[in-house]
């Protein structure tokens, strides 16, 4: 067996790549020594472990031996886990976006030895196919290049440096913030609506739930019902989905489909985190109990089979698995999650195996229909082909028998389930998705009362700051795997971090998370903050091999660490008083000034602290006391983006002399530094807080 340098690393996807016959080397100086040591350039390859097309990519060229000696012979081959690594991923991702019209994982790219990118692309198949070139194919035209064209490949380098860097300037430029930048991003989003369906765009489709972040906050703010209809039947209909695990809970990556049917099986971390705090806010507005219920479905997912015994949460679940246990080389996209209707019959029986089948859209013969792959011939995407009152109809039987049936058979395939090879899980704990998920458990606690969720967001917070954070240096760290803790935190580790204290205090009112919250966010200034241009620059200045220092504003799959920092920056100056925190934000709004007023469409979360830059100073403090309870219960009922809120023992509220009113429960609400008169009564505060 083959083993080359990736086997002493910590990453998931590094170590499935150990055993290559390619000569891979982590990112690191040894690799780049080595390449200029012996005049040869750099294959890098980007990727993550539960990335499907990487996995084909393996199978067919890097396990392949006579690929892996035209890959050695010319080039250092190095492995980047970009989960690990994503600033290295966003340099040359923007490289081969920009030369390919394009991007995504694998991201294949070739750099010179002092790693500047000449030519890069995505996946490529072993040979010439699909009308795409050869992966061998090319290697070898590429070091015939560097041979023989060297002069030209480093004059182009040298260009494609310069124009990155141009384009990934960021600065005000004196450019004025359009305060109509909401209005225009609401109508963008509206032109691009599926009415049908939800979602924004055509096939395939992706949860973005930066966009509801902004629609939900825009319809408070104006009253418009139409932002508020788009994000919540957006929500339904994913949740009707087969990109919704209807039995176990959390949803998968995306969806092929326009339809949120056919998905592409990975789970990750961070959609279950946006996505449950985006059903948490769709509950609060409307009351509905079916957004409840989808978030709690999300929570115990996670609780279930993404949280490490300590308390930290596991990065995410491949969307491919072992078909057949017998054939552990076999694999297929979803098959952890796909039924035949026989397997429902002899697990279920009849007459329940009849009503789940109508309930989920379950086909004797499988129903997907449109399966150019043949990895679902014959079986069966759940979806919610109906609902439990029209199932209930259709067999004439009462909605509490049927919802009662469908749950027991639920349970009974998700044991079933349970037994089968289980989807790769990247064990892996990343600081900045537990910092999302942090604040989704928050949330959870908040809204639903649900004491278990306040205790996953302490374990977790709880086990970032004992094994990441060193507070002293104010260095927090990225990684933790396998006992090892590693990589000096990115803007994103320090902003969803900080965002998930911030969460946990306004839960908790433990004044512990907002002075750590606190003082990382002056760490975060003072490791990447541009104090001339405004904003934050993404990464620190600790890897000197890095070409660039970008400033990320995109909000895709993940908001960027560019605009949760805004927002972290804004509601702490709110809650502790601290005027050089809002100035900082206010400086990298107008930063980012010519973003918001010409391409908000790639920003939303940008605008969500837009929005909240302009809303009033607004604060709600409670005290202890008697009637505690029922007074959270009505704080948290309410969607109030705009509203921090503290306890007693936070910095603003001690200046205010906050205290019990004869030993009650008492709330204040201040709005733009002036508070109305103290209540201990429920109708009372609840009025004052809409």
């Amino acid at each position: 067996m083959y083993t080359n340098k990736l086997a002493g690393e910590k990453s998931p996807y590094l170590l499935q790549h150990a055993h290559n016959p390619v000569d891979w080397m982590p990112w690191g100086e040894e690799a780049f020594a080595k390449a200029r040591a012996e005049d040869k350039p750099i294959f890098l390859s980007i990727g993550y472990s539960t990335c499907h097309w990487c996995h084909v990519m393996e199978r067919e060229s890097f396990e392949k031996e006579e690929i892996a000696a035209v890959l050695n012979r010319h080039f250092v081959p190095v492995k980047v886990d970009r989960e690990e690594r994503p600033d290295v991923d966003r340099i040359y991702m923007m490289f081969v976006q920009a030369t390919t019209g394009s991007g995504g994982w694998p991201m294949s790219v070739w750099l010179t030895p002092d790693l500047k990118p000449f030519y890069g692309g995505t996946y490529f198949p072993p040979d010439n196919r699909f009308g795409r070139p050869g992966f061998k194919y090319i290697l070898e035209q590429l070091g015939n290049a560097w041979a023989g064209d060297r002069a030209r490949i480093l004059e182009s380098a040298g260009d494609v440096i310069q124009q990155l860097t141009q384009h990934s300037e960021v600065r005000s430029g004196g450019t004025r913030l359009d305060e109509n930048a909401a209005e225009h991003l609401f109508l963008g989003f509206r032109r691009m609506f599926d009415s049908r369906k939800g979602g924004f765009g055509q096939a395939p489709k992706f949860p973005r739930p930066t966009v509801y972040n902004f629609l939900l906050r825009y319809h408070r703010r104006t009253g418009n019902q139409e932002a508020l209809d788009m994000v919540l039947l957006t929500l339904r209909e994913m949740a009707k989905g087969g990109m919704n695990d209807q039995i176990g809970g959390g949803f998968h990556r995306y969806s092929v489909d326009e339809n949120w049917f056919v998905s592409h099986f990975e789970k990750m971390l961070y959609d279950q985190a946006q996505l449950a705090i985006s059903y948490l806010e769709a509950f609060q507005i409307t009351a509905d109990p079916l957004y409840a219920a989808i978030a709690r479905d999300i929570f115990e997912y996670v609780l279930r089979d993404m949280t490490h015994p300590e308390g930290g949460f596991y990065s995410a679940e491949d969307a491919d698995s072992i078909i057949d246990a017998a054939d552990p080389h076999e694999k297929g996209e979803g098959a952890f999650y796909i039924w035949t209707r026989q397997e429902l019959d002899q697990l279920l029986g009849e007459p329940a195996a009849e009503w789940f089948s109508y309930r989920y859209g379950v086909d004797d013969d499988g129903n997907v229909r449109n399966d150019p792959q043949q990895e679902f011939t014959g079986r069966n995407i759940l979806y919610q082909s109906h609902t439990v009152e029209t199932s209930a109809g259709q067999y004439d039987v009462t909605v509490e028998a049927m919802a009662a049936s469908l749950a027991s058979s639920a349970q009974i395939l998700l044991a079933a389930r349970g037994k089968r090879p289980r989807p790769h899980l990247d064990d892996k704990v990343l600081t900045a998705w537990n910092g999302l998920m942090i604040s989704a458990f928050a949330k959870g606690a908040q809204v639903l009362a649900e004491p278990r969720y306040e205790q996953a967001a302490r374990r977790a917070a709880d086990f970032i700051l004992a094994r990441m954070y060193q507070a002293e240096q104010g260095l927090l760290l990225r990684r933790f795997r396998d006992g090892d803790a590693a990589i000096p935190g990115f803007l994103d580790d320090f902003a969803f971090f900080g965002q998930g204290l911030i969460d946990l205090y306004e839960a908790t009112f433990e004044v512990g998370y907002l002075t750590t919250a606190t003082n990382l966010a002056q760490d975060m200034r003072d490791i990447f903050e541009d104090t001339g241009d405004g904003g934050y620059f993404s990464t620190g200045t600790e890897d000197a091999n890095l070409i660039l220092r970008m400033k990320d504003d995109y909000d895709g799959a993940e908001p960027s660490g560019n605009s949760v920092a805004v927002l972290n920056l804004l509601r702490l100056a709110r809650m502790t008083g601290n005027a050089h925190f809002e100035a900082a934000a206010e400086r990298a709004l107008e930063a980012f000034a010519t973003r918001i007023n010409t391409a908000p469409l790639a920003i939303p979360q940008m605008l969500v602290a837009f929005l909240f830059s302009r809303s009033k100073h607004r604060q709600a403090i409670l005290t202890g006391g008697e009637g505690h309870a029922e007074m959270l219960r009505t704080l948290y009922a309410k969607f109030l983006p705009e509203t921090v809120l503290l306890g007693p023992d936070a910095p603003e509220a001690m200046q205010l002399g906050i205290k019990p009113i004869d030993g009650r429960a008492t709330a204040y609400v201040c709005e733009n530094f002036a508070c109305q008169l103290p209540t201990g009564d429920v109708e009372k505060f609840a009025e004052l807080l809409q």
